[in-house]
């Protein structure tokens, strides 16, 4: 390998005869006077006689082409390969063409690829294109993660990827971004695992309710146990929100994500909330206004003034006349807005529970799964998020104050669909304290690990904090152009980025200083729904059939005359409902398939088994 063409002090153009490059392979430039630079190779082609030249579309000039004819390449004949190599630290002149070039060895590049250990960072795959150096790698580098391609598993053959998650105390926050089918749900489980073999306090948001680490994956070997590590609430079942514990700006946020609420709606909120309400007590006085306002003042006198009532009815109506009197003014509507909100809070179980659960989990040091539908867990993360780093923050500060505190830990949030907690251009119900903790989390030991397949969603404060960005496979020019924008992709990087396979990413983090290419891993666990739709049909299918044919055993061989005859029994049997013309389609169905046999007789149609 040699360097050919007219160089720079950042590019240089690199030929072989018989390498094939690839991308994001390692080379070391053989140039003494510059103290042997390295480089990424950003851009490959291949001559050959049956390509014309010209066809290489701006890779290569006229310098480079000379160059090669000059060192002994026969252009016409030979099989040529050229690799654009982009120089990781600029040279302080133009590198020597003619220079021999070859593959480093793991001394030689370990500073620009391994920042910590597997014991202290997070495991998270192989970087691409360093197999070369699996001869010269340390003992303590190697097997330390499985990865599939192409549905074949093979061990590690190059670098381990390993995040140093402690750098985040000076560059905080993780951005996870990749469209459907890109390997970011898998990316961002296999960053979960890592957290749990770290102990660090997590709480994860899970709206698709896949985020379970039970099932191990097949062919990845001993692996660590996560069953003790995490536990998985759900709203409503086991976590909810102390409703006395709300101020009434909470309660605004919290009714807000229900439904939009009008002004006149928060002028009810801000005038009939009182502190240390409880969910009841709060309730009964908005259904209690709604009905005394509907009556009318007038009603309500005449009512009054009538007397014939029991001392429970007297008291009832005197509750209405007070609630008139002081609220009388708020208008019918936006208190029955306010009612039908927190009714459908409290019916999907919201302040049922307390956050008490999750608490426990964050002390321990597990991983805490929060699961529920997208609207409820963004009313949900909005308190739980507030009220844990609220304590978080207490402690802290009560530390630099030398005063004694509670000890509360540093915890990590997670959450899928990013932009549904902390949209771009509309306030949501968590956005704030997302916010908050984006600018200032990192001051106390609260960090982001935000995944979205849409960061043009995302709220741009929240995006430019993001220290460090995973960026999977993603199609949408909208979405790149942000991540351009964000990130250090180079413009080759990024019109690679619509066709990256399943599982490969760039890393672009501030902690590395530069953005590598990286293979996952494999992960130790399999997520619920990685079954295929159309086989999980199938196999519901053979089930349904299998019981079927059981059930019809007892009835074999069956004529259509006691079919009709039999019909309730075999119903009741079967646990169906089926008419006569229903029975007879299924049974000519089966007989199709083959699990029954047809005998066609001038009298009827017989089944039986085949």
């Amino acid at each position: 390998m040699q360097v050919v063409g007219v160089t720079t002090q950042h590019e240089v153009y690199v030929a072989s005869k018989e390498h094939k490059f690839r991308m994001n392979e390692m080379v070391v430039i053989e140039d003494d006077h510059l103290n042997q630079p390295k480089g990424e190779v950003v851009e490959t082609f291949s001559y050959n006689r049956y390509i014309p030249m010209g066809f290489d579309k701006g890779l290569v000039d006229d310098q480079v082409l000379k160059t090669l004819e000059h060192i002994g390449y026969d252009i016409g004949a030979d099989d040529i390969h050229l690799a654009k190599v982009r120089l990781f630290e600029e040279a302080i002149q133009p590198l020597q063409t003619g220079a021999h070039v070859r593959h480093p060895e793991f001394y030689e590049i370990e500073s620009l690829l391994v920042t910590t250990t597997a014991k202290k960072g997070m495991v998270l795959g192989e970087v691409k294109s360093t197999d070369y150096v699996a001869e010269t790698l340390p003992e303590d580098l190697q097997g330390l993660v499985s990865i599939q391609e192409n549905d074949i598993k093979r061990q590690q053959q190059g670098i381990p990827f390993i995040f140093d998650i402690r750098a985040m105390q000076q560059y905080p926050h993780i951005g996870v971004f990749g469209g459907s089918g890109s390997g970011k749900s898998f990316g961002l489980r296999v960053m979960l695992e890592e957290l749990m073999k770290l102990q660090i306090p997590t709480l994860v948001f899970d709206p698709h309710f896949e985020m379970d680490f039970s099932v191990q994956t097949d062919g990845v070997g001993t692996v660590p146990n996560y069953k003790q590590r995490y536990m998985v609430v759900q709203i409503g079942r086991d976590v909810g929100v102390d409703f006395s514990a709300l101020s009434t700006r909470d309660v605004e946020r919290l009714l807000a994500a229900s439904g939009a609420l009008t002004e006149s709606m928060i002028n009810v909120i801000q005038s009939v909330h009182k502190r240390k309400d409880s969910y009841q007590s709060f309730s009964d006085r908005t259904a209690n206004l709604a009905e005394a306002i509907e009556l009318g003042k007038q009603k309500l006198e005449s009512i009054l003034n009538d007397g014939g009532m029991t001392r429970d009815e007297l008291q009832r109506y005197n509750t209405f006349k007070k609630l008139l009197d002081q609220y009388g003014s708020l208008p019918l509507s936006s208190v029955k807005g306010i009612q039908w909100r927190m009714n459908r809070l409290y019916q999907a179980g919201l302040f049922q529970h307390n956050i008490r659960a999750i608490e426990q989990g964050i002390h321990a040091g597990q991983l805490v799964v929060v699961q529920g539908a997208v609207w409820l867990l963004q009313v949900f993360s909005s308190y739980v998020i507030g009220s844990l780093y609220g304590k978080r923050r207490t402690y802290k500060d009560a530390r630099l104050q030398q005063q004694q505190g509670e000890f509360f830990p540093p915890f990590v949030i997670v959450t899928d669909e990013a932009h549904n907690f902390a949209p771009k251009g509309y306030e949501s119900p968590a956005k704030s304290v997302l916010k908050e903790i984006a600018q200032e989390g990192r001051k106390y030991g609260v960090f982001l690990i935000f995944a979205t397949q849409r960061p043009t969603l995302l709220d741009e404060t929240i995006t430019a904090q993001l220290n460090s960005k995973f960026v999977f496979r993603t199609v949408r020019g909208t979405d790149i152009q942000t991540i351009k924008e964000e990130t250090d992709l180079t413009a080759e990087e990024g019109k690679r980025l619509p066709y990256l396979r399943s599982g490969d990413v760039f890393v672009s983090s501030a902690i590395i200083g530069r953005t590598m290419a990286v293979r996952i891993r494999l992960a130790h666990s399999s997520s619920p729904h990685t079954l295929n739709p159309f086989d999980e049909l199938n196999e519901m299918k053979e089930t349904d059939t299998e019981s079927l044919m059981e059930a019809l055993d007892d009835f074999l061989p069956l004529t259509e005359i006691q079919l009709m005859n039999q019909l309730s029994e075999l119903n009741q049997k079967t646990s169906k409902s089926w008419d006569v013309k229903e029975w007879k389609n299924k049974l000519k169905s089966l007989s199709v398939e083959g699990h029954l046999k047809e005998n066609k007789t001038p009298f009827a149609h017989i089944y039986d088994r085949p």
